[in-house]
């Protein structure tokens, strides 16, 4: 059981617990993912966990000069602001939270993305992950140079071979019901469909199924499709 999350706590919690915890590093920047990475390192008593960025293969603007994030409408913060009070919830500092995902922009791009690689293999990670296409040679060759296994998302049969030839060592299989899905297949339909295609071409790739998976029974479901184990984000947020 493998869980994702921006809080190092849980991350920290699970792998104390005997699973692994995967700290979601795509919107800092480096010297925060030092100061996180720190932490994790003096509360987790040498247990493993991983690391996940978001390098995509392609997107609007790749390779252009990097730019601020668009700023939100006012009409947009004041839908938030109504929403989150219907449910008493404080808003205090969104602003400021916001203001800090500027860097977001930069670490999608590989020269951004060189820099917290660089951070994360100072530490003792056991697994880094790419959530959205192939991952950049430069995370494969740091994997394979530090003995730590490379996982990348998919979310169709297609992108899950390009993976498996690009030479990636686990495969994370996100049907659409997970919060940070990359395709639209269901998992009940997209975890065998990989499973099925990887055995086709002769690899021995490791499957974790993520998307809608919260009980113990779910993961069973997975694993009993093909599945080696579960990838879970959006039940940490209880």
């Amino acid at each position: 059981l493998l869980a994702f999350s921006h809080c190092r706590d849980v991350v920290v919690a699970v792998s104390k617990a005997g699973g692994m915890g995967v700290f979601g590093a795509a919107s800092l920047p480096p010297e925060r993912l030092e100061e996180e990475l720190a932490w994790i390192d003096a509360h987790i008593g040498g247990l493993p966990y991983g690391v996940d960025l978001i390098v995509p293969n392609s997107f609007a603007g790749k390779g252009e000069a990097p730019s601020a994030l668009p700023k939100v409408p006012d009409s947009h913060k004041q839908f938030a602001a109504e929403l989150l009070g219907k449910f008493d919830v404080d808003a205090a500092g969104l602003d400021a939270a916001a203001e800090a995902r500027q860097s977001f922009g930069e670490n999608l791009r590989e020269d951004g993305a060189a820099k917290l690689l660089e951070v994360a293999f100072r530490h003792p990670i056991r697994l880094i992950a790419n959530a959205l296409g192939v991952p950049p040679q430069l995370m494969l060759d740091l994997g394979k140079r530090h003995n730590v296994p490379v996982a990348a998302l998919v979310g169709t049969r297609d992108h899950a071979l390009a993976q498996v030839r690009a030479g990636v060592d686990i495969l994370v299989v996100a049907g659409g019901e997970a919060g940070g899905h990359c395709g639209e297949v269901a998992t009940m339909v997209l975890v065998p469909e990989v499973a099925a295609a990887v055995e086709a071409v002769g690899a021995t790739t490791p499957i974790l199924a993520a998307g809608g998976i919260v009980t113990g029974r779910q993961m069973a479901a997975a694993m009993a499709m093909g599945a080696h184990g579960a990838w879970c984000g959006s039940v940490w947020l209880t």
